[in-house]
């Protein structure tokens, strides 16, 4: 090991420390479920939004998009756009009413009990069949932040990969199972900062030493004159309609993510939201624009032009040229604060719809709080160690793993929970429709290809969903006096 790698290893050696102490300051708070899952519903604004905003993004923001910007250029702004969208109408139209609602309908910890306790299912039908959702795509989700780890690792320390996706897996383990929530989101305001400096600190360093953004964009015109062109792909080719639907759809996945939600269920009162929304809104178009920024000036910087398979390592590759080892490390801690953000936030949110959803709500139901406390650190090992196990093909692209999973959470739950908090005629029927059509239609559309089927499953499985959680609910039986009271009570309050 040089010099250099001995100073980066150092970096994230301390880094790694004060996670893992931030980790166990959060065990000696955390006294029963509700803190492991929720924190005891007490997160302030600023730590409510960038955690929220940092367990979304993940390894994929400083991987995935600056790489999908170096291969596309600005074809990249639609993607970010969507997602900029999404996160703002999140916060606008979730976050209030589902703070009030879920505490409300029985204290519910969890989306699979909410939805439980919003339509009075007795059978505990769809906690299960939520909950079993939640688990399959987070599964894939946390491997994504597995594979972005093992690259950060692989390229920075020239680790195996295999031994290097085990490296970020256990450190993600420690302090997630011992800490819970609340040690995830205090440590997810700390990366969630540290993300956003090093996306600023990188395209403005790159930019600066290539003679400003005017030189810039030049040497990208004398790379691929397309790849200024919002409106063609890299090849030349107009951007389809199907391309373009299917970058904006990204935003669509917001209203169905447990990980974001999670924020909003915890977040101290309703009062704290629009304070907490204005700091989310800011943090994700700073970074957004960074990673944007930082796969165009990739493309003018970088003698020796990178791979389609090497791409999303144009973040990294710049770090190490533009900076000393020490603020490489830092940048490069970014990295990993992205991938630990998200993972961890995952593996705690599959944990709980285990924890609480199946293991309680059907397998035990008398279980004693220290015996669900310790199911949830259990199961929180036990799901790294599957999506560990997927992610030991280093072929892997973060951001495909990603764009599954998402898309698989936006159709199941996203439909389903818009029109639980927003159409007082829904009902069971409508709700257990909404989940299994949205979740099926994801997992069969990604199979298909050619035409439309070319379009992201995100949009053809959130539109069915709707339709059938509108056709289910009217088709079947009014609700219950009882859940229609509930819900005026929900929207009086948020009114």
């Amino acid at each position: 090991m040089n010099t250099d790698q001995l100073v980066i290893s150092l970096t994230f050696t301390v880094y790694l420390l004060l996670l893992l102490a931030i980790g166990w300051v959060a065990y000696t708070r955390t006294r029963d479920l509700g803190d492991f899952i929720l924190g005891g519903r007490r997160l302030g604004s600023w730590t409510a939004a960038l955690s929220a905003g940092a367990s979304d993004m993940s390894g994929w923001l400083l991987l995935g998009l600056p790489g999908f910007a170096y291969l596309s250029g600005m074809e990249s702004i639609w993607l970010a756009a969507g997602l900029l969208a999404g996160t703002w109408l999140n916060w606008r139209t979730m976050a209030a009413p589902l703070r009030s609602y879920t505490q409300i309908a029985g204290n519910s910890l969890t989306i699979p009990a909410f939805l439980g306790q919003r339509f009075r299912d007795d059978t505990g039908l769809i906690q299960a069949v939520s909950a079993s959702f939640i688990l399959l795509f987070f599964i894939f989700y946390t491997s994504s932040g597995l594979v972005a780890g093992g690259k950060l690792f692989q390229s920075v320390f020239g680790l195996d990969y295999t031994w290097a996706v085990a490296a970020g897996t256990c450190a993600i383990i420690l302090y997630t199972a011992v800490g819970g929530f609340l040690a995830v989101s205090w440590t997810d305001l700390v990366q969630g900062l540290l993300m956003l400096a090093a996306l600023i600190a990188v395209p403005v360093v790159a930019i600066n030493e290539l003679g400003g953004i005017e030189m810039t964009f030049n040497l990208v015109k004398q790379s691929n004159p397309d790849l200024l062109d919002a409106m063609t792909s890299s090849d030349g080719a107009g951007l389809s309609l199907i391309s373009a639907l299917s970058l904006l759809g990204w935003g669509l996945g917001y209203f169905g993510q447990p990980h974001i939600l999670a924020r909003f269920k915890a977040i101290k009162s309703v009062a704290a939201i629009p304070r907490a929304r204005h700091i989310a809104i800011s943090w994700t178009f700073l970074t957004l624009t960074g990673a944007c920024l930082v796969g165009i000036a990739g493309i003018g910087y970088l003698d020796s032009p990178l791979s389609e398979t090497d791409s999303e390592k144009v973040f990294i590759q710049l770090v190490g040229l533009l900076f000393h080892p020490v603020i490489a490390g830092i940048c490069l801690a970014a990295i990993l604060a992205a991938i630990m953000s998200t993972a961890d936030s995952q593996l705690l949110v599959a944990s709980s719809a285990f924890t609480a959803d199946l293991y309680k709500g059907t397998i035990r139901k008398t279980a004693a709080t220290r015996e669900l406390m310790w199911v949830g650190r259990i199961t929180v090992i036990l799901i790294a160690i599957i999506a560990f196990l997927l992610a030991l093909n280093p072929d892997s692209k973060v951001l495909d793993l990603v764009a599954y999973a998402w898309a698989g959470f936006g159709a199941a739950l996203g439909p389903t929970l818009l029109f639980a908090l927003y159409w007082k005629r829904m009902n069971r029927s409508g709700a257990l429709a909404g989940i299994l059509t949205g979740g099926i239609t994801v997992v069969i559309w990604k199979q298909l290809s050619g035409g439309i089927f070319e379009l992201y499953e995100i949009i053809p499985g959130f539109v069915l969903s709707s339709l059938a959680i509108i056709m289910f609910s009217l088709i079947s039986s009014r609700p219950q006096a009882a859940i229609v009271a509930e819900y005026e009570r929900v929207m009086e309050t948020n009114s």
